[in-house]
């Protein structure tokens, strides 16, 4: 499936790279590409593939996601991949 416009992605943790891969393969027909990623700054993909190449903002405090009642475990960032 194509990806076109405004992207807005939160890819499932077990399968990260591929969907970086995919964002980067996609990014020249879209406006912009937000990725809602774990700030895991010690994987090999946040190296190979978001480090130094993309803009990160940094999520203050760990996400809490509709009526859960705990927080996500570790923080996030927001990866932003623009043409």
């Amino acid at each position: 499936m194509k990806w076109f416009g405004n992207v807005y992605v939160n890819p499932p943790y077990s399968d990260i790279a591929t969907w970086i891969q995919k964002a980067v393969f996609e990014y020249p027909n879209c406006n912009k590409i937000h990725m809602l990623l774990p700030a895991w700054t010690d994987r090999k993909w946040f190296h190979d593939y978001i480090l130094n190449k993309y803009e990160i903002e940094f999520i203050k405090g760990k996400l809490k996601f509709g009526g859960q009642k705990n927080s996500a475990r570790w923080g996030s960032m927001i990866v932003k991949i623009k043409p």
